[in-house]
């Protein structure tokens, strides 16, 4: 097969190549359900062929993924040896490293010494190799003649709880010749923030913090400045007296849905249907109302504003609703 599959249901991420029988081969498919997650590929940190470097996005969080074909000539494992990057939260790299080794098959009695710059490259990664749940071959070959072995690998988060052992499945191969490896990334449960801090503009509260404000800022001690702990806390200390005021003279306001003023019926059906369906094109649809929306509501409204010749804090207030 020449080329990637593309399925209505899954993102696909491949590199192209313009290069006569020497095309990538690594792809990565992620469910449209994860589509809120933001996968994207990133080609401008790592640049070959043969190594697919994928993020996403989880909880305001940066994580990562990475798929490597080593060739017989093991070249994506020397350009990943070459090259510096720092790439934090990368939660994965696995696929089919082409290196038959004692390390990972009790089978196998000898060692290869590129299998010491795969375990220095995951290394540099803040990874693992990670010893299956059952310990069985991963490549299986009709040549009689030629070993099963155990070369494709998975390598996961240093001592972590949560991503563990992966699972071989040498029955799902089928026509393969290669066994499908699986793993369970959890993923965090987004925090949705239900309450915020407010002050009221023009209201008693407002006085009162910008009085406190003002107070704590022109009674800083900048005296004595010998020192680095001591140009810290006074760099420090307005950003805290600022906190503490606000947090003295405002008030909790709970956020619900009715907190968006410019909310309507069809945002919560659109929503509804895409929750329901967890489709690309109702997630689409459902963006699209909302940004309507917010838009004919605000446009109402300032041109009320305009006409009613309101202060301009007024107006300053409904656009930061």
């Amino acid at each position: 097969m020449v080329g990637v599959v593309n399925y209505p249901n899954w993102l696909t991420f491949a590199r192209e190549s313009n290069l006569v029988n020497d095309f990538p081969k690594v792809v990565i498919y992620i469910n449209i359900r994860l589509f809120s997650l933001h996968f994207s590929l990133q080609k401008d940190i790592i640049n070959h062929k043969d190594i697919l470097l994928v993020l996403f996005f989880n909880n305001n969080k940066i994580f990562w993924l990475m798929n490597v074909y080593s060739d017989s000539s093991y070249s994506a494992l020397k350009y990943l040896k070459d090259i510096e990057v720092n790439i934090h939260n990368l939660s994965i790299i696995t696929s089919d490293f082409n290196i038959h080794d004692s390390h990972w098959d009790p089978f196998f009695p000898y060692h290869s010494t590129i299998s010491d710059d795969l375990i220095i490259i995951t290394d540099s990664f803040n990874l693992d190799l990670s010893i299956s749940t059952n310990q069985v071959l991963t490549r299986y070959l009709d040549n009689v003649n030629d070993s099963n072995l155990v070369i494709d690998l998975m390598f996961l988060q240093n001592r972590s709880n949560k991503l563990n052992n992966y699972s071989i499945h040498p029955n799902w191969h089928l026509t393969l010749d290669h066994a499908p490896l699986t793993i369970i990334i959890p993923i965090i449960e987004e925090s949705v923030i239900s309450s915020k801090h407010s002050i009221i503009i023009n209201s008693k509260e407002e006085a009162a913090f910008i009085k406190n404000t003002t107070i704590s800022i022109k009674n800083l001690d900048i005296s004595d400045l010998s020192d680095t702990s001591r140009l810290e806390f006074v760099v420090n200390e307005p950003a805290s007296k600022v906190k503490s005021a606000w947090k003295k003279n405002s008030k909790t306001i709970n956020i619900t849905r009715y907190s968006k003023s410019w909310w309507n019926k069809d945002c919560s059906r659109n929503l509804r249907n895409y929750r329901s369906s967890k489709n690309l094109e109702d997630w689409k649809i459902f963006w699209k109302t909302v940004k309507n929306t917010k838009q004919a509501f605000f446009d109402l409204n300032i041109q009320e504003i305009a006409n009613k010749k309101r202060d301009p804090w007024e107006l300053m207030n409904w656009v930061n609703k």
